[in-house]
């Protein structure tokens, strides 16, 4: 029993946030390469657990993409 909670604490510590990993403090909505390696291929922000980024920098990447978004530099949506 101790074996499969070890198994579990192992693969939750190799996921670890891009952002964190990079050092990148602040997601800036002007860096539209890095906002569209968090985007789907029909424009959607891709859920947390598929991106593996950790809920703190989750928030500040959504409301980045939204800000590009208003600003006409990532689309809303793709056909």
């Amino acid at each position: 029993m101790n074996t499969h909670n070890e198994q579990k604490n192992a693969a939750r510590k190799e996921r670890q946030c891009y952002f964190c990993m990079n050092n990148i403090s602040d997601v800036d909505y002007k860096d539209t390469n890095l906002l569209r390696r968090f985007l789907s291929s029909f424009a959607k922000i891709v859920p947390r657990k598929r991106s593996k980024v950790c809920m703190w920098h989750q928030r500040r990447l959504e409301s980045a993409i939204k800000r590009a978004r208003i600003m006409a530099l990532v689309p809303f949506v793709q056909r």
